[in-house]
C-alpha cells in the first residue's frame, strides 16, 4: 500500500511479503527496485494501482527490525530517488511481465516480482521524466 511505501521511503528501507527474508536475499547491491501500490492504505478497499517509488539497493546486508513483540521483519536499505507516481494501466500493453492485460494484477499479488530490465527501464523513465 502507498502508506507502507511512504514509511519505507522515510526510513530508507524495503521489506517484502510481510517481512520475509527470501525476497530480499534475491536482491544484490545496486539492483533497482520499483514499488507498486495497489491500495492507498493498508487494509483499505480503495484501489490505487500506481508505481509509487523507485530506488536502488544499498550495500548493507539483510537485517531485522523489531516492530513489536510478535513482528520482526527483514529489511534491506534502499537509496530512493525523487520521482513521480505512475499509473500502471497506460503501460499494461507494453510491460513484458503482463501476460494478459485482462488478468494483469495476478503476478503482483505475490508481493515480490522480478522483472526484466526492459520493463524496469520503461517504468523508471516514465517515473523520472515527469519532472
Amino acid at each position: 500500500s502507498k502508506d507502507h511505501v511512504q514509511a519505507a521511503k522515510e526510513g530508507g528501507f524495503c521489506q517484502a511479503c510481510h517481512g520475509k527474508k527470501w525476497p530480499l536475499a534475491k536482491m544484490n547491491t545496486g539492483d533497482g527496485i520499483i514499488f507498486y501500490s495497489s491500495k492507498q492504505r493498508f487494509r483499505s478497499s480503495i484501489s490505487y494501482q500506481k508505481f509509487t517509488a523507485i530506488g536502488f539497493v544499498k550495500e548493507r546486508e539483510i537485517y531485522q527490525k523489531q516492530i513489536n513483540a510478535s513482528f520482526k521483519p527483514y529489511r534491506r536499505d534502499v537509496d530512493f530517488w525523487d520521482c513521480e507516481e505512475l499509473k500502471i494501466r497506460p503501460l499494461l500493453e507494453k510491460l513484458l511481465f503482463v501476460d494478459e492485460v485482462s488478468n494483469w494484477g495476478y503476478k503482483l499479488i505475490n508481493g515480490f516480482l522480478e522483472i526484466v530490465e526492459q520493463d524496469f527501464e520503461l517504468i523508471k523513465s516514465n517515473m523520472l521524466n515527469k519532472h
